[in-house]
């Protein structure tokens, strides 16, 4: 007969692990950036003098330090246009591409869920065969692709669509072509997964009760498909917001999103908590959206009860 003390001990352990490494990796980094974001900048090395520090302060005086901390960083993050620019960029830049993608990616999904179950493991792997080179080459691709002499400039002029090169690199356009191009797998594979299972009976009962095909689509299949919708747009858009690499290298001096003003603030102006500041307040911004969601599935749980 099992001991249930160590079927419990078992539990815990097992529960245990992914605690643990969100403690390790999510909370304690959270909140080095936090305290270097009420610290000052300073020009030394590290370039910041913390405000507090509880090893040497010791208890009571870190709590003193604590009670008159300052929130100029965040401050500036609304007094500088600079900072509330590059919020409103990037969520507009990760907004739209998302939309866009989600337009895409769809029927992509959906035809590989309609695709004879042969044929699938085959579509699938053909999705996920850009991750098997590295992403940072893959961008780099896309720069001989744009620019005024690659390989898209030179097919167009030979078709004969256009008598001159035309810019593409160094403009949004180039970068809105990166993130679709990079996270497209994202928003196709939870698309899948959900129209994969589902049960092709409803689509033939909504048509013996008079629907069309595209009724039943509207009225069936895409509400059905609602939390492959919802999953991939979070996994494109959370990271977007804060993209740096696509930007960087395909966007121009005009293309400002907050991952690169975050990196000019950390290695170009060496100002620390000021870009720990941005972190923390981006960090919010995207725990908003997940946070609502989670409170309406678990209203949609609680009603379906």
């Amino acid at each position: 007969m099992a001991n249930p003390f160590q079927a419990q001990n078992r539990r815990w352990m097992v529960t245990a692990i992914p605690y643990l490494w969100m403690v390790v990796f999510f909370l304690v980094p959270f909140f080095i950036v936090l305290k270097i974001s009420f610290s000052n900048s300073e020009i030394a090395q590290p370039p910041y003098s913390p405000v507090f520090d509880f090893l040497i302060d010791g208890w009571d005086e870190t709590l003193d330090k604590l009670a008159s901390l300052t929130t100029d960083n965040y401050l500036r993050l609304i007094q500088d246009s600079i900072y509330s620019s590059s919020y409103l960029s990037s969520l507009w830049i990760a907004g739209s591409s998302t939309a866009m993608m989600l337009f895409i990616a769809y029927p992509i999904a959906y035809g590989m869920a309609r695709a004879p179950k042969s044929w699938r493991p085959t579509l699938v792997m053909m999705v996920i065969l850009p991750f098997w080179t590295s992403f940072l080459i893959r961008v780099y691709a896309w720069i001989a692709i744009l620019s005024e002499e690659g390989l898209l400039n030179s097919a167009l002029t030979w078709l004969g669509v256009i008598d001159e090169p035309i810019q593409i690199l160094s403009t949004n356009t180039a970068v809105y072509i990166g993130i679709l191009y990079s996270y497209l797998p994202f928003m196709v594979l939870p698309l899948y997964s959900n129209l994969e299972k589902m049960d092709d009976s409803l689509i033939e009962a909504a048509k013996d009760l008079g629907c069309t095909q595209i009724g039943a689509f509207w009225r069936v299949t895409f509400p059905l498909s609602l939390p492959g919708v919802i999953a991939g747009c979070f996994l494109v858009f959370i990271p977007a917001v804060g993209e740096f690499v696509i930007p960087d290298l395909l966007g121009g001096s005009d293309t400002i999103m907050i991952g690169k003003t975050m990196w000019e603030e950390f290695f170009n102006n060496r100002d620390w908590p000021a870009a720990s500041g941005v972190a923390i307040a981006l960090l919010i911004i995207l725990m908003i959206p997940i946070m609502i969601f989670q409170t309406n599935e678990a209203r949609q749980q609680e009603a379906g009860r």
